[in-house]
């Protein structure tokens, strides 16, 4: 089992429980953070010191408070520690459960696990890390289908995005505006039209409501 383990979480709750269940797993050598850029600082001083981490358990969202930060998510503190550590076994342990971001997270980041928070959260953590040590990859079953090579699965960022403007009750005509904006191409109504009969087509939405209720039935917005 691992010997030293990393916690990123500025939740003091979550993070007793987090420690609670790697002190379950008999892991002595436990430290703890509530910032992203406290966490980088130990795995630079770990590493420096020769006795470097094996694991980090990260949330991704972190609260702003008074405090200056460089390192805002546990999305960018991830994409960091690849640079710094590229050997660090990484758990992110969030309420988020968009598939795309978890998908993000897989080939962009390389972590090795994606656990849900909720009520099986403690125990679906202990199967992740045990499932993480023996090198085999863990993503909790609310986000298992998002290395799933299907099409659906198989959109972009653009995609997703015309489809949460459309959840938040924004017209074509004032997307093509936020796109424009935005400095964001393709931005004309005929383009965002497109995208749209292409989803519903890919999605056998019936129409936009439709469709905007399937991205959020898969988790993608």
């Amino acid at each position: 089992m691992f010997k030293k383990v990393l916690v990123a979480e500025d939740h003091d709750i979550v993070n007793k429980g987090v420690i609670t269940t790697l002190s379950d797993l008999n892991i002595a050598n436990i430290d703890a953070v509530h910032y992203c850029d406290d966490a980088l600082l130990k795995i630079k001083k770990a590493i420096l010191d020769k006795k470097p981490y094996e694991l980090l358990i990260t949330d991704l969202s972190f609260n702003k408070d008074h405090r200056n930060q460089k390192i805002h998510s546990g999305e960018d503190l991830i994409a960091t520690l690849k640079e710094v550590q590229p050997d660090l076994k990484i758990v992110v342990f969030s309420i988020k459960n968009l598939l795309q971001k978890v998908r993000s997270l897989v080939l962009n980041y390389g972590i090795n696990a994606y656990v849900c928070k909720g009520r099986r959260g403690p125990k679906e953590l202990t199967i992740a890390i045990k499932t993480v040590f023996n090198n085999k990859p863990y993503l909790s079953p609310q986000v298992n289908l998002a290395l799933s090579s299907k099409s659906h699965l198989e959109i972009d960022d653009f995609d997703i995005n015309l489809v949460h403007y459309l959840s938040k009750g924004i017209s074509q005509e004032a997307i093509s505006e936020l796109l424009k904006k935005d400095k964001i191409s393709p931005s004309s109504i005929s383009s965002i039209e497109k995208h749209l009969n292409t989803l519903k087509i890919q999605f056998k939405a019936k129409n936009t409501i439709h469709l905007v209720s399937l991205f959020k039935d898969l988790g993608l917005i």
